[in-house]
C-alpha cells in the first residue's frame, strides 16, 4: 500500500551510526558471494512475470492460486510440506512457509503481499496482466508492488536452498493477501508468530535514485503515521424548505468544518523526525534548510515550524494531520436538511491515541449536537527502534551497490502490513531490495513498471540481509 516509492519521505538519518563513509557513486557491480548469479537473475525474472499473470485483486479469487504456486516452488526445492501453510480467507488467503534454522536465535518474519490494485486492460498501453519488456523496463500490475520484492525473496529464499545455507534462527515467510484493502489477512498473520525477533517488511523502505541514475539515499522504514477515519454528522428534525429554520444541519456541518480546516494539531517530535530535519537540511538551501536546523535542535521554535509546515511534503513530519474528505448531506431539493455528515481523515503522530484525536475533533467543533464517530477499527503502533542488527545488514548491503551511500530511517505517512505487526509488539522494518527513480514510480497507478536493471542489485540486497541477520 505504501512502499517509500509510493509517497513523499522526509529524509532522516542517524549519520554517526548509520551513514557510510564513502561518496556513493554509479551502480557498483555485486562482488562476492551474494552476487546472484545468472541463473538466479532468470528465475527472479520468471518468478515476476509469472506472479503478475495471477489477477490477484479484490474479488477476482486468484490469491490462493497464487499461492499455490509459490508453494510449488517451495516444494521443488526441498521445502517440507509441514513448513508451508495456505490458509483461505474468503477469496484471498494467507502464506506462510518456514525456513527451519537451528534455533539458537529466535524466528525473523519476511512480508510481503500477495494482492495488487485493479488494473483494466483498455486503459493501459499493455496487457496489466501479463509482463511485458520494453526499452529497458518491465510493465505489469504489480510489477513493483509487491510483486517484485516478493519474487526477489522468493528467489532468494531457493538459493539459500541450494547454496545449503543453515540459518542460525528460522526464516518464516508472511504473505498477505489484502494489503491494498481490509488488512484482514495481516491482522490474522501478526497474532500468530508471538516468538518473532524481528520482521522485514519488503513493501517499505528501498533505495531513491535521481533522474541521472545517481543514489539520493537507502530509505529504512522504521514508523509509520495511523491512519483513522472519523464521520461526523449533525441531525435535525428538518421540515419544509418554504419555513427556513435557525438550526439547519447542513449549516451547523459547515460551522464544524470551518473549525477543523482552521484548526493546528500541535507540534511533535521524536528522534527520528529531528534527525530527519537535521539531514535533510544539509541538502536544503535558503530559508527552509535554515528552520529545519533549527527545528532539529529546538521543536518549540514557532518561525521554524511556520517555515516548515507551508511545504505540503514536510508538514505529516510535524504532527498529527486531519482533514475533510468526502461531504453529504439533504434528501431533497425543497426539504430542510435532515442530516449532513463529512468524513475527515487522519494520519496520527506515532504514540497519538486514536481516541485521543476523536476527542480533540469534537472539542475543536464545540458543538454537543455533531456527532463525531470512528469509522472501521484503526490500529495505531509506535516507531520500531533502530536494532544496530538491522541497520549492519541494510549497511551491509547497501555497500555492495552504492559504496557510502546514507541509510536514511523513515517515518512514512501512510500504512503497510509492518502496522499490525508492530501493533502486536514485534519491531518491523521496511528493506525493500528495490532502488528506483520517482519517475519510474507507477505504483497503482496506468503502466506500472520497474528497470530489469534493478533485479540483480535487489537479488544481492536481499540474499546479504537474511545471511547476515541469520547468520
Amino acid at each position: 500500500m505504501m512502499t517509500m516509492r509510493k509517497a513523499a519521505v522526509l529524509v532522516s538519518t542517524a549519520v554517526v551510526v548509520l551513514a557510510g563513509t564513502g561518496a556513493p557513486g554509479a551502480l557498483a557491480g555485486a562482488a562476492g558471494k551474494a552476487a546472484a548469479d545468472a541463473a538466479t537473475q532468470a528465475q527472479a525474472r520468471d518468478i515476476l512475470g509469472r506472479s503478475v499473470a495471477f489477477r490477484t485483486v479484490k474479488g477476482q479469487g486468484q490469491t490462493v492460486a497464487y499461492a499455490n504456486y509459490l508453494a510449488g516452488l517451495l516444494r521443488q526445492a526441498g521445502f517440507a510440506e509441514a513448513d508451508i501453510t495456505i490458509t483461505p480467507m474468503g477469496d484471498t488467503a494467507t502464506f506462510v512457509a518456514r525456513y527451519r534454522g537451528t534455533g539458537k536465535k529466535k524466528p525473523i518474519l519476511v512480508s510481503a503481499h500477495m494482492d495488487v490494485v485493479e488494473a483494466f486492460p483498455k486503459d493501459w498501453e499493455r496487457d496489466p496482466f501479463t509482463m511485458t519488456a520494453d526499452n529497458g523496463y518491465l510493465f505489469g500490475r504489480g510489477v513493483e508492488d509487491n510483486k517484485f520484492d516478493l519474487s526477489m525473496v522468493m528467489a532468494t529464499v531457493l538459493r539459500l536452498k541450494r547454496e545449503g545455507f543453515k540459518p542460525s534462527r528460522d526464516i518464516v515467510l508472511v504473505f498477505s493477501g489484502d494489503e491494498e484493502t481490509e488488512m484482514k489477512t495481516t491482522r490474522a498473520l501478526a497474532t500468530q508468530f508471538p516468538d518473532a525477533e524481528l520482521l522485514l517488511n519488503s513493501d517499505g523502505g528501498g533505495g531513491s535514485l535521481a533522474e541521472d541514475g545517481k543514489p539520493i539515499g537507502y530509505y529504512l522504514q522504521a514508523a509509520e503515521k495511523t491512519y483513522a477515519d472519523f464521520a461526523i454528522t449533525v441531525t435535525n428534525p428538518g421540515g419544509h424548505s418554504s419555513v427556513p429554520r435557525k438550526d439547519n444541519a447542513i449549516y451547523e456541518l459547515a460551522q464544524a468544518i470551518d473549525r477543523i480546516a482552521a484548526y493546528e494539531f500541535p507540534v511533535q517530535a521524536s528522534e527520528l523526525t529531528r534527525a530527519s530535519f537535521r539531514a535533510t537540511a544539509r541538502n536544503t538551501p535558503g530559508d527552509l534548510g535554515a528552520a529545519m536546523t533549527r527545528f532539529a535542535d529546538n521543536p518549540d521554535d514557532k518561525q521554524a515550524v511556520a517555515t516548515i509546515a507551508a511545504h505540503p511534503e514536510y508538514v505529516g513530519q510535524l504532527r498529527t494531520t486531519c482533514v475533510a474528505t468526502m461531504l453529504s448531506g439533504g434528501h431533497a431539493l425543497n426539504a430542510l436538511p435532515q442530516s449532513a455528515t463529512v468524513s475527515v481523515n487522519c494520519r496520527i503522530f506515532p504514540g497519538v491515541a486514536v481516541e485521543s484525536v476523536r476527542q480533540t475533533l469534537a472539542q475543536v467543533i464545540a458543538n454537543p449536537a455533531a456527532k463525531v464517530v470512528t469509522l472501521d477499527d484503526p490500529t495505531a503502533s509506535d516507531a520500531s527502534p533502530l536494532r544496530k542488527d538491522v541497520t549492519a545488514a541494510v549497511r551491509k548491503a547497501v555497500d555492495r551497490v552504492y559504496p557510502g551511500l546514507n541509510i536514511i530511517p523513515s517515518m512514512s505517512s501512510g500504512a503497510t502490513d509492518s502496522l499490525h505487526f508492530r501493533a502486536a509488539g514485534i519491531p518491523s522494518y521496511g528493506v525493500s531490495g528495490l532502488y528506483a527513480k520517482a519517475s519510474d514510480g507507477y505504483a497503482h497507478g496506468l503502466n506500472e513498471r520497474v528497470a530489469e536493471a534493478a533485479l540483480a542489485p535487489a537479488l544481492d540486497h536481499w540474499h546479504t540481509v537474511l545471511t547476515e541477520l541469520a547468520k
